[in-house]
């Protein structure tokens, strides 16, 4: 994917409608909220410095004996991202700081620790949808193989654990606790591959398991490493879980209307995979059900796909995914009531108007 501070502009794959028509979704603002524009985390003025340091931590940590395994490791580091995760960490600690300062290295190393659990996550799930594109650039099994993927992997995590360890019993539990929740997640997607009956609330389950978690925990982490008490850790989580359900609902709408150079990996992908996300459950239960079955259920070609596209987009699963997106990225702001201003709080804050403004726009 392109850098988050790389502001882009979308050419759709296929003739997409804009304003006035039947979902009135702009793919350009939209994807806005995934990659572009101002990082909203920049209120925070060490912001930038700090994730410079836990790049640096990130080139460490994927650092083995063994220069092969090096290579392997820091491949998607080296490939960029928009360090999500890291940058949540950093912005829950600072919200323990009255005034503008660095963050402390603790801060840091718990940034470092989750987003070695999303790249440790990010070379298994290519594993298990025989990704080609990362980041646009080869998946780590497309340019060595599955199984030099799936080790790597697990010497990510391993390093996160490590670095968890150095920062306490309790930080060390909940990223173990985490990487347990991702696996769940996953395994609840994995097991309604291809269902045509498959619930909004299964759907919800497993987004929160295999992408809130992690977000929640990377606000927690924060907030625990900066001595925070727990009702304002409490809070911290709940707002980066429900930023966690937005920031997914948006990325499954992504999938349905953006180009494959916009997002790094094939367009339509989850519907080739078999995995129906809420605009795809919305409309199968709607008047667009029938059509959509006679497609679904088994593996696509390009032409099926596309064909199911349209017809997801002719429907209300969109708009209805935008929504629930929009609920999510309110209760994420509101989450953040329970603690006093500060530059980490304002720093949130922007990141949640931030997401609700890009939902917004893509709904007007």
């Amino acid at each position: 994917m392109p850098p988050e501070n790389c502001p882009v502009s979308v050419t759709p794959a296929r003739d997409i409608p804009t304003r006035g028509s039947a979902w009135g979704l702009e793919p350009s603002g939209l994807y806005l909220l995934d990659v572009a524009g101002p990082n909203p985390l920049d209120a925070i003025p060490f912001m930038a410095a700090d994730l410079d340091r836990v790049e640096q931590e990130l080139r460490t940590s994927a650092t083995a004996a063994d220069p092969y395994l090096t290579e392997i490791a820091s491949h998607l580091i080296a490939a960029g991202g928009k360090r999500v995760r890291p940058g949540f960490c950093l912005a829950a600690a600072a919200t323990a700081m009255s005034d503008d300062q660095p963050s402390t290295h603790a801060a840091v190393l718990g940034a470092t620790a989750v987003e070695l659990v999303h790249l440790g996550s990010l070379y298994h799930d290519d594993v298990m949808d025989e990704a080609v594109v990362r980041r646009q650039v080869d998946s780590v099994n497309a340019r060595w193989d599955n199984l030099k993927a799936i080790l790597a992997g697990d010497f990510l995590l391993a390093r996160a654990s490590e670095l968890a360890a150095s920062l306490g019993v309790e930080v060390a539990a909940l990223l173990a606790a985490t990487i347990g929740r991702l696996c769940e997640g996953q395994v609840l997607e994995l097991n309604h591959s291809f269902d045509l009956t498959r619930s909004e609330d299964q759907y919800l389950r497993a987004i929160n398991g295999k992408t809130a978690s992690l977000l929640g925990s990377s606000c927690r982490i924060g907030g625990i490493v900066a001595g925070l008490d727990g009702e304002q850790t409490d809070a911290l989580t709940a707002f980066g879980t429900s930023y966690g359900m937005a920031f997914q609902l948006v990325d499954d709408v992504l999938d349905l209307v953006a180009t494959e150079a916009d997002l790094g990996k094939p367009a339509g992908h989850d519907l080739e995979e078999g995995v129906y996300t809420l605009p795809v459950i919305v409309a199968l239960a709607s008047g667009h059900g029938e059509d959509l079955r006679a497609l679904l259920g088994g593996p696509l070609d390009t032409a099926s796909r596309d064909k199911a596209i349209d017809i997801v987009r002719d429907s209300d699963g969109i708009p209805t995914t935008i929504e629930r997106a929009r609920t999510f990225a309110a209760s994420a702001n509101d989450s953040l009531d329970a603690l006093p201003d500060s530059p980490g709080v304002r720093g949130l804050r922007a990141a949640a108007a931030y997401l609700l403004a890009q939902v917004e726009l893509a709904a007007a």
